[in-house]
């Protein structure tokens, strides 16, 4: 899809989750956004939004050291939880300072992001250059998103390959977080999945 008709969708889709359920035409909802700017906050309000509800999917945190991020984390949504990348991890796979363990994003991917008839909603933070580093993970969203679960994601703001190829779905509809709607978010996002 090209840039400017992206943006266009983008923009469009945040009038149309206007408090507004989702009316099941999509069952994938994109949130992008700058590094930092609160993707990962929106998803876990998300989920705070739907305690009580069993959730697939993970979401990621910082590891800081000293205010110094030094890497990232993944944890599950039922408290599995490994050290995803780091600055001190050698080996080839790499995304710009950080060493990547595609081993812990496999593992988790297998089972947090399985489909499960226990499970009505996946929250995913973060489909981007790290996770798409595992083939397991890949396999296991393109699972995930042709099927009709419902699914909330963070996704890369730039990247080909796969990041490319989920914004492109007719599917799912792209939002794009910025601080000045990243505190109403949430709610619209709960409205969307009818939470």
């Amino acid at each position: 899809m090209e840039r400017g008709r992206w943006h266009l969708r983008c923009s469009q889709n945040l009038d149309a989750l206007a408090g507004k359920p989702n009316s099941g035409m999509t069952h994938v909802l994109l949130l992008t956004g700058r590094p930092g700017v609160g993707k990962t906050t929106v998803i876990r309000k998300v989920a705070a939004g739907l305690a009580g509800r069993r959730l697939g999917g993970f979401y990621t945190e910082e590891i800081r050291v000293d205010g110094e991020r030094r890497g990232f984390s993944l944890t599950s949504f039922d408290g599995r939880q490994g050290r995803m990348a780091h600055v001190d991890f050698r080996g080839r796979d790499r995304v710009g300072r950080y060493g990547v363990d595609v081993a812990v994003i496999d593992e988790l991917a297998a089972s947090a992001l399985g489909l499960s008839r226990d499970l009505s909603v996946y929250l995913v933070d973060e489909i981007g250059k790290m996770e798409c580093l595992s083939p397991a993970f890949i396999k296991a969203m393109r699972a995930l998103l042709d099927s009709p679960k419902k699914v909330v994601a963070t996704i890369g703001a730039r990247g080909g390959g796969f990041i490319a190829e989920v914004k492109a779905r007719e599917d799912a509809e792209t939002l794009v977080v910025t601080p000045g709607n990243r505190d109403e978010l949430p709610d619209r996002v709960l409205a969307w999945l009818g939470g």
